[in-house]
């Protein structure tokens, strides 16, 4: 896939050696791609309102967007992104992912739950790994945010340079899921009646939706 108009000839980055810019740059970057409401966000701060396992979610997230983003950077997003069949594959499994996990969360909605003071919802741990490994890396989005936009940013950047810039966007990663994951057990007093649930599995379920449909039509186009 070639490279959109312009971003061939960017300028290559030179700063003062020492400057902490670059790293500003990285989690400018990073910040601004990975707060936004998706599949991986939604999926975090559901688990972190049921407090299930979400130190393992947390960590897990952090070192899937570290390696993708380290990978991005080297040069990899780049060729990993020209192979039609691959990007395919990772297309086609993604929006099968998202309709199943869409679908998950309309029969929660359809449940109904309810969550007492102080009770924890938990599934098995290996249940919660294999979930966050699946709605990271069968996101297309993932792979379009860390790998090709910040690792295409990030290659504008020589030597040390390009070092700090991964540093800045793998710790607004990190900083980010903490955030929401620790910080999403201050909602639990909001979600102790059915109501509350359904509309949050509702809304779950019609990102994940959204963000398959979107996919689909896009492939059907191309």
């Amino acid at each position: 896939m070639a490279p959109p108009s312009g971003m061939a000839t960017a300028p290559v980055h030179h700063l003062c050696p020492g400057s902490p810019m670059p790293f500003v740059h990285g989690f400018a970057t990073g910040a601004g791609l990975i707060i936004a409401i998706g599949a991986q966000n939604a999926f975090v701060l559901t688990h972190s309102i049921r407090k299930n396992h979400i130190l393992a979610i947390i960590l897990i997230c952090c070192l899937c967007d570290g390696l993708l983003i380290t990978t991005g950077i080297s040069g990899v997003g780049a060729l990993i992104s020209s192979s039609p069949l691959l990007a395919r594959l990772t297309l086609w499994g993604g929006i099968g992912f998202l309709f199943y996990y869409g679908l998950r969360s309309f029969q929660s909605a359809l449940k109904g739950a309810a969550l007492e003071a102080g009770e924890q919802v938990e599934g098995s741990l290996a249940t919660v790994v294999l979930s966050t490994l699946a709605v990271t890396l069968l996101n297309p989005h993932v792979y379009l945010d860390t790998m090709v936009l910040i690792g295409s940013i990030g290659a504008r950047f020589k030597g040390q340079e390009r070092l700090l810039f991964a540093a800045g966007a793998i710790s607004a990663s990190c900083l980010w899921f903490t955030v929401l994951g620790f910080g999403g057990r201050k909602l639990a007093p909001l979600f102790r009646t059915n109501t509350s649930w359904r509309v949050l599995d509702t809304m779950v379920g019609l990102i994940m939706f959204s963000l398959g449909t979107s996919l689909f039509l896009h492939q059907l186009q191309g």
